[in-house]
């Protein structure tokens, strides 16, 4: 298989590539502002024969001389996804040849890729590139003890990440973290997370992060949340603000748990908003 298998996309003198990491189940009591029939009736009039499973996409960018992966998914962790570095391998790309991660957050669907089986760094060559208030969020002793217990996992989990790669952690606070790619504040979902805007040649694309989890349901119903964001309803407010702001742009995002076509654009369908993939 090779890099042109996957969906591509080009920006300027950029190419995107979206890599599965594969899928996770999450329960739709986990959702707020909708009752799990509804959910399941708009997932199925969506065509998705699953309705609880959730995609895992990471985004492999490519340009400048530069190897650059936006996220490394959930790596196994809780059967979850996995299929990372095997998707990588098919598409010519080996762990060595990435030189920089970009992290949009640090929950384990997200950081779970970065260790290898052994706990040790996947990407021996690449620099872990993360905002300075997830990284502290994630640090604090004080969050670890006030969180419930079923996050206790995902702070020692994001922890073991960041200290896998401790000599080339490289936290920023705004503006631009790589050549062409500018970091864009998304709060709500975790403390420092962040979206990525690329930039070249004229052309532009929003690497959205986790504004939503189930595309199909929180597009067409952004005051839908889900249990992972840390303030739902600050979660909401930056998913309507956005979807608002990419839908008058037409500008092309890029999600972590958009479909495996990976690519799309926010269209205005009278007061609401739906999906529409690029192909």
């Amino acid at each position: 298989m090779t890099m042109t298998d996957f969906p591509s996309q080009t920006v300027g003198d950029l190419t995107l590539t979206a890599i599965s990491d594969g899928y996770l189940h999450a329960s739709f009591g986990l959702l707020s502002n909708i009752d799990a029939d509804d959910a399941s009736q708009m997932q199925e009039n969506a065509g998705i024969r699953d309705h609880t499973t959730i995609h895992i996409n990471c985004y492999l960018v490519r340009g400048g001389g530069r190897t650059v992966l936006i996220d490394a998914g959930a790596g196994g962790f809780k059967q979850w996804g996995g299929r990372l570095k095997d998707n990588l391998a098919q598409a010519g790309i080996q762990p060595a040849a990435i030189d920089a991660i970009l992290l949009t957050h640090a929950h384990p669907d997200h950081v779970g890729g970065l260790l290898d089986p052994t706990g040790e760094a996947a990407f021996p060559n690449a620099e872990l590139i993360a905002h300075r208030q997830e990284v502290a969020f994630w640090q604090d002793d004080g969050n670890l003890s006030r969180a419930p217990e079923r996050a206790h996992g995902n702070f020692i989990f994001a922890r073991q990440a960041f200290a896998a790669y401790r000599g080339r952690l490289r936290m920023f606070e705004t503006g631009d973290v790589l050549p062409g790619m500018t970091s864009v504040p998304l709060p709500g979902h975790t403390a420092g997370h962040t979206g990525y805007r690329l930039e070249s040649g004229g052309q532009n694309l929003l690497v959205w992060g986790d504004i939503v989890h189930f595309p199909e349901i929180q597009i067409p119903r952004p005051d839908v949340s889900i249990a992972f964001d840390q303030d739902t309803h600050l979660a909401a407010a930056t998913r309507s603000r956005l979807l608002d702001i990419v839908s008058s742009e037409r500008l092309l995002i890029a999600g972590m748990h958009l479909g495996e076509l990976g690519f799309a654009r926010i269209e205005r369908a009278g007061r609401n908003y739906q999906v529409a993939y690029e192909e």
